[in-house]
């Protein structure tokens, strides 16, 4: 063989053994796994009379509860910090979280500060870089918002309501239920195992008519509202990790008040802990992670105190901001 030759077959090799280690290492990064996973949720704007002597945003214990029994930590974020900070805050965090409440979801800060994470969630997924999205509730509602660009609700009033989940087709090959026993699976269209608590929905006409939502989400349950409206329960990102439900798997373990009508069964309980831990394992996929262990620890909700509340909501305690 010629000294060209040599070169020539040289360069191709070290090109090659090159392109192999980066393949290789992009998809040992992709297969990485974050044992240490923390959660960002948003605070949520207090609107209650009785709960505003306390502080100006809150975050109920249920949700920290529900999010920690998955494997997961909680970091609060409140609503009044620049789009830098938010920015900063995305790089560290697993995954947003979205609690329920009672929001303007085009004006409010909640909606504001929601629409900063949701855009840099996309940009991120679109990179390659796994960044999970989370919406109960409100949080389900504000999602159809950002996705249509619009608000597109209308009164599907499922108020203290525990309803089986009306499943399609599409929730047999989706990835929130991948993991469900059969039994489990089974229970969920039969038994009341999920708690309803809104006024306001999605009807499932609306979803279907318009190609911004129906092409960016699946539609894996729906319910019938008190005034006879099909409304969407149940969603998932077709391509990005974005999930809704529009009823609450964390009063299922977390909330005990005798007035409403919290699922506490134990196929109930089994629904709430496979949710969580699903959720989770998606954040696991991410490794966004903090500049030190120190910065860390600060952020986290340990740092904060809650508020016993019980004797005048339907919380078990409440984190105040």
């Amino acid at each position: 063989m010629s000294c060209r030759g040599f070169s020539v077959y040289s360069c191709l090799f070290f090109t090659c053994l090159i392109c192999w280690y980066e393949a290789t290492a992009f998809k040992l990064f992709h297969e990485a796994v974050n044992n240490r996973p923390v959660i960002g949720v948003l605070t949520q704007i207090v609107s209650d009379e009785v709960m505003k002597p306390f502080g100006e945003t809150y975050i109920p214990d249920s949700y920290v509860n529900y999010i920690e029994s998955g494997g997961s930590r909680v970091m609060p974020i409140r609503l009044t910090l620049s789009t830098a900070e938010y920015e900063s805050i995305f790089k560290k965090i697993n995954g947003l979280f979205l609690i329920g409440g009672a929001s303007d979801l085009v004006t409010s800060d909640f909606a504001r500060v929601a629409k900063i994470f949701y855009k840099l969630a996309l940009t991120a997924n679109d990179a390659g870089d796994f960044f999970p999205i989370w919406g109960t509730c409100m949080g389900m509602q504000l999602l159809t918002v950002l996705v249509a660009g619009e608000n597109l609700l209308t009164e599907t009033t499922a108020e203290n309501l525990a309803l089986p989940l009306n499943l399609t087709t599409e929730a047999h090959s989706c990835r929130m239920f991948k993991g469900f026993p059969k039994e489990l699976m089974k229970a969920v269209t039969e038994e009341p195992l999920t708690g309803n608590f809104h006024k306001y929905g999605l009807k499932v006409k609306t979803f279907q008519e318009n190609q911004k939502l129906s092409s960016f989400f699946s539609l894996l349950s729906t319910n019938i509202a008190a005034n006879g409206a099909q409304f969407v329960s149940t969603i998932e990102g077709k391509r990005y990790p974005f999930y809704g439900v529009q009823w609450h798997p964390e009063v299922n373990r977390f909330q005990w008040s005798r007035k409403l009508n919290f699922p506490h069964s134990s196929n109930a309980v089994q629904l709430s802990s496979q949710l969580a831990e699903f959720f989770i394992n998606e954040g696991r996929k991410s490794l966004h992670h903090f500049d030190s262990p120190e910065e860390e620890d600060s952020s986290l909700i340990y740092t904060f105190t809650p508020v016993y509340a019980a004797n005048f909501t339907a919380y078990e305690q409440i984190y105040f901001f």
